[in-house]
């Protein structure tokens, strides 16, 4: 059995701060788990998510098994994206793909793992030709391209296009005021059972562009609001905020729509629950988290980032997963082009939880992709 090491990690400041942990931002340090196998040390990956935690993630003994070191790695927003900003995650993975390269590997691709899908994708088209200089609220992004070592490879597993695509997508335009979490449209109400399931074409057409205008308010009102701050003398330069209801994709609802194996309901529990939680996805954010991570205008998008990449790509698609869709998986093949490998885990669900044959299906598979880089 491979021994499991904490990788401790410093990483250069980039920005100014947004956080209220000085030492953090001025100093930041992340963290890591990963296991060594137990000959040679040709090819590593990394496993990172903008914010879970993913020290203990199913494949790092997995991959370690079949020769491959997977660093399971935190991001500095580990356990909560309030303030999170993209560009600061990217440096992050950079400064494991770095502590990867001290250890002598070889060769290193990244995975991205649900939300780690569109991270990887963001870094690799950073790490290929860098753009970023600034978050999109204006603030300059110290980044240099020695700060980010290109992969040799992706692997996309059951991952979401982005975090500005999810907001699209699953936020209730029901929602009357925004400072109400209970005021609702019963017309557009995904919940109101006389408008589905089985949801109407029309409705659905008619809920998804009240969905884009409900979102498209809120990034408006973000904009206005920090351009007041940072006009104002003596205001704060950023500020939190709510957005009430942000799961209500009536995908969740109606098996019909973008089929797949999937069961009814959020991977978090009854969908009508976690649309009303105290916490749930991007529930709880500031002005510039919004618009790095949920708006429109963030530069972390999957799709079109990968578009900017030339490494190999291997899509492992969870036929079961009630949050990725067969249409995620469209964009993401159309995106990388002749590029991608696709491998079905059939019946796989979100987390491949209690699947422990699916895991070992889906080691193997990337265990035979990372051998030909």
């Amino acid at each position: 059995m491979p021994e499991r090491r904490l990788a401790v990690i410093d990483v250069k400041p980039g920005s100014a701060m947004e956080s209220q942990s000085g030492l953090q931002m001025k100093a930041p340090r992340i963290f890591g788990a990963y296991e060594e196998p137990e000959k040679g040390r040709r090819v590593a990956c990394i496993v990172m998510h903008p914010t879970s935690n993913f020290m203990g993630h199913y494949f790092i003994t997995p991959l370690a098994r079949r020769g491959i070191c997977c660093l399971g790695l935190n991001s500095r927003y580990a356990g909560s994206d309030t303030t999170l900003l993209m560009e600061r995650v990217i440096q992050d993975l950079g400064a494991g793909m770095r502590f990867l390269r001290g250890l002598g590997y070889e060769r290193l691709f990244l995975i991205g793992n649900s939300g780690g899908g569109a991270l990887a994708a963001f870094y690799q088209a950073e790490a290929e030709r860098l753009t970023v200089t600034h978050t999109p609220d204006g603030t300059p992004v110290t980044i240099e391209p020695s700060d980010l070592p290109p992969a040799a490879g992706i692997v996309l597993n059951a991952a979401h296009a982005g975090r500005s695509r999810l907001m699209e997508e699953w936020i209730d335009p029901s929602v009357v005021q925004e400072g109400d979490a209970l005021s609702a449209d019963p017309e557009l109400d995904v919940y109101n059972p006389a408008n589905g399931p089985g949801f109407a074409p029309e409705w659905v057409a008619r809920f998804r562009a009240a969905q884009r205008a409900r979102r498209d308010r809120i990034e408006a009102w973000a904009w206005r609001r920090l351009r007041h701050l940072r006009a104002t003398p003596g205001a704060p330069p950023d500020m939190p905020f709510l957005i009430h209801r942000t799961q209500a994709d009536p995908r969740l609802l109606d098996l019909a729509l973008d089929t797949n194996d999937r069961e009814p309901g959020s991977i978090w529990g009854p969908a009508r629950d976690v649309n009303y939680a105290a916490n749930a996805m991007g529930r709880i954010t500031t002005l510039t988290a919004f618009l790095s991570q949920w708006a429109s205008c963030s530069q972390a998008d999957g799709p079109s980032n990968l578009a900017r990449t030339s490494a190999p790509v291997l899509l492992l698609e969870h036929t079961a997963d009630g949050s990725t869709f067969p249409s995620t998986r469209d964009a993401w093949m159309q995106a990388a082009g002749g590029r991608a490998q696709l491998h079905r885990l059939i019946g796989a669900n979100h987390y491949l939880a209690g699947q422990q044959e699916l895991i070992d299906e889906a080691a193997e598979r990337i265990a035979a992709w990372a051998a030909r880089l």
